[in-house]
């Protein structure tokens, strides 16, 4: 307690110690239970067994009781921030709130002790959950076939893009520049450059979308693709895709799809008929279990029949009434990842999507919608600026702009970011897409009831006031944080591991 007692005081909010803080080594802790002297005789001493590098003379960590450790471990929860805790409108990220349900049933032990290695025969039911959700995908998107084996959504992306790569190296064209809009997610441009081919920007036009004619000079004989969000990072939806889509196949180049914006349009439009040819979908965010403390992610990828032949290996089939993994994909990439996908993910989305149905899928990105330009509507009439698409609505998220805080009282968007923290509202997305000056990128999804946006709208509100009138609080915030404001350079240097060290550095500074 001492630790947490002297940092509330000291005004630098309640880090929670390490256990070599709070305990002493060969002191306290739990007896480990040696085993019985029957097992012994039989079996050997396991130091005889295993090899000596994998044997411990001792375990220097300190001694806790139970308790000790219980709490300590609470402590560390309550230091973080999900969206159990509060809203959480990271724009472009579509946290929102997952069931407990859905949870509690990717939680069953007979899907957490499966083992990847198990046989065909003994593992008929995930393969008919994985086979389900890739049909349900199908029906959502309009793309008849996919794979669930990417990790992650940029993960996708590269799959993705791979596959553009393969299917002109059989054609012998040699196409090695991607298009991808200003306005698109920002992991397109490295999962291209990845896989080979040159990054050719197109800027956004007034409204914020593509600009045409630019889209149109930038096309020619070595264009593969285009990476599209729709709507893109600026919440806008590309009203004219259909016209792009056009100029990129009258070309033989492709058009994939960014899904990280898909939980604006699922069940009000299907990426067939934006003429969409290939796409990945984050199944982490779009169908609940949203990422958080570095994963784990999910990114499906679908494809239209011309590219099928191409995807990665194994692919999950149907035959007759038997579910298997297929390697009989005949141009395949290859494999992308050991295994075959987080399937602890998948089975989420699974059941997130078997509860809502086709009403639900489609009533979910609706309230979405319908959240982000209220919440947009009453923001723009308390002064807050929104830089494009300001008089048409928005999809599922928007941009603000804080330039004019900066500019006239040296706020900045990381500040109103920060005081928001005060307040108990999880920041937004801040500084992209970086064709917003002093971006606040914001995304209410359809998780937060009228009263929460109401409050979050309200916290903004008294932000913009005190960076009027105390300016000093905003600039100083947060204080009623785990971890006040610190040097962010610094820490981008040097990492503190412990409270002491961290005191310590600030006693030298001072």
């Amino acid at each position: 307690m001492r630790y947490r007692q002297a940092r509330w005081e000291a005004g630098e909010g309640i880090l929670e110690p390490t256990i070599f803080e709070l305990g002493k080594i060969g002191e306290g802790g739990v007896v480990v239970a040696k085993p019985d002297n029957r097992i012994i005789e039989e079996t050997g001493k396991l130091e005889d067994i295993l090899p000596k590098k994998l044997v411990r003379e001792n375990i220097s960590i300190p001694g806790l009781t139970e308790p000790e450790v219980a709490r300590h471990f609470n402590h560390l929860t309550q230091m973080n921030f999900g969206v159990d805790s509060g809203p959480y409108w990271l724009g472009s990220c579509t946290m929102k709130y997952t069931p407990k349900l859905v949870m509690r049933l990717a939680s069953y032990h007979e899907l957490r002790e499966l083992h990847p290695y198990s046989p065909e025969e003994l593992t008929q039911g995930i393969l008919r959950v994985l086979y389900e959700l890739q049909n349900m995908l199908s029906i959502i998107t309009g793309l008849t076939h996919f794979t669930l084996q990417p990790a992650a959504g940029a993960h996708g992306e590269l799959v993705g893009a791979l596959i553009m790569r393969k299917r002109f190296l059989d054609l012998s064209e040699r196409r090695d520049e991607m298009l991808i809009p200003d306005s698109a997610h920002g992991s397109n441009f490295a999962s291209a450059t990845m896989a080979g081919f040159k990054i050719v920007r197109i800027p956004p036009s007034d409204e914020g979308t593509i600009d045409l004619s630019a889209l149109r000079a930038a096309i020619n004989e070595k264009t593969a693709g285009m990476m599209v969000t729709n709507p893109n990072t600026l919440g806008i939806f590309e009203n004219n895709i259909l016209e792009a889509a056009d100029m990129l196949h009258n070309n033989g180049s492709y058009l994939y799809y960014d899904g990280a914006n898909l939980n604006a349009i699922m069940g009000w439009l299907r990426l067939s008929d934006m003429g969409v040819d290939l796409a990945h979908f984050n199944m982490h965010k779009t169908f609940s279990a949203p990422h958080g403390g570095g994963g784990p992610g999910a990114g499906a990828v679908g494809v239209t029949n011309e590219l099928k032949d191409y995807l990665p290996v194994p692919i999950i089939v149907k035959e007759e009434n038997r579910y298997k993994l297929s390697y009989e994909v005949p141009k395949s990439i290859g494999k992308v990842r050991m295994f075959y996908g987080n399937v602890g993910v998948l089975v989420k989305a699974w059941s997130y999507l078997k509860l809502l149905g086709s009403e639900g899928v489609r009533t979910s990105s609706g309230i979405a919608v319908l959240n982000a330009n209220y919440a947009r509507k009453r923001l723009m009439d308390i002064g807050f600026e929104v830089p494009y698409g300001k008089n048409r609505p928005c999809k599922h998220e928007f941009v603000l702009s804080l330039s004019n805080f900066r500019r006239e009282y040296g706020i900045k968007a990381l500040d109103f970011a920060k005081a928001l923290i005060d307040r108990g509202y999880h920041p937004p997305t801040i500084y992209f897409p970086p064709i917003v000056h002093e971006a606040f990128m914001m995304e209410p999804t359809e998780s937060d009831s009228l009263r929460e946006i109401d409050g979050y709208i309200d916290a903004m509100r008294e932000i913009k006031e005190s960076a009027k009138e105390k300016p000093d609080e905003v600039l100083n915030a947060p204080r009623n944080a785990a971890i006040t404001r610190i040097n962010d350079a610094l820490a981008n240097k040097k990492l503190w591991l412990t409270w002491k060290i961290y005191k310590e550095s600030k006693e030298r500074e001072n």
